[in-house]
């Protein structure tokens, strides 16, 4: 046998379909991808489409959430400790605060506290605040001498005062509101009893006094009698 006469069993490799090279090979002008669309442009691929059936995505069931109320941490292992201190970054006869772990480099930012991880030896004696331990970090700052002090992370300054701001201007806002009542209700109550006293003086003048007869629209008014009216006549005439 030789090397150059090695070759492949016959259907072990295929030659590969070349496509836009005239109509007389099958697969011409539209490279077999049909006539326009989304499906016969190049670089499309839906993703997750199978066909029309139901897709995995879908026939999987929900798990788990995101919670946004979540605290992050930022981690230090007991090595990345010891590695700090003897590079002269962290003084261990100083106690160790997450703000030391921040201007040392240790970490780029404290988020909501430093936690302290095993893995490592701690050679030197250190007394460490940070926001929480594992069990394996406590036991090895003990063993060394040192003691670990975990601390519950308070809200910052800025949180504390935008806090303040929005508790003022609502405190604020109530004020204006309760000031605006209070100059509206006098005038109201005010006008109220102008129109009750008007409504008082309309009755008194419909109402009648007291020994007078009450006269009713709709009685006619007495006449005189015929005797005095004639009385009255001859009167005139032996005047005249």
């Amino acid at each position: 046998m030789k090397l150059n006469k090695i070759k492949d069993n016959p259907g072990a490799r295929r030659s590969a379909t070349r496509v836009g090279r005239g109509p007389g090979s099958g697969k011409g002008r539209t490279c077999g991808s049909g006539m326009k669309g989304q499906k016969s442009r190049s670089g499309v691929a839906l993703k997750g489409f199978e066909g029309g059936q139901m897709p995995l995505h879908r026939r999987l069931p929900k798990h788990g959430f995101t919670n946004i109320f979540r605290k992050r941490y930022q981690e230090v292992t007991i090595a990345r400790l010891q590695q700090a201190i003897d590079s002269g970054k962290i003084d261990p006869k100083k106690e160790i605060m997450a703000e030391t772990f921040r201007d040392s480099g240790v970490v780029r930012r404290l988020r909501d506290g430093v936690r302290l991880l095993g893995g490592g030896e701690l050679k030197a004696k250190v007394t460490v605040h940070v926001a929480g331990a594992t069990k394996g970090a406590v036991a090895a700052v003990e063993k060394a001498g040192g003691k670990v002090v975990v601390v519950v992370q308070s809200r910052s300054e800025d949180a504390e005062a935008k806090a303040a701001k929005t508790a003022a201007k609502k405190a604020a806002k109530k004020a204006a509101k309760k000031a605006a009542k209070d100059t509206k209700a006098p005038g109201k109550k005010k006008a109220s009893k102008e129109s009750k006293d008007a409504g008082d003086e309309k009755l008194a003048e419909k109402k009648p006094q007291p020994g007078a007869e009450a006269e009713s629209p709709l009685e006619p008014k007495a006449l005189p009698a015929p005797e005095e009216v004639s009385e009255a006549s001859d009167g005139s005439s032996g005047e005249s």
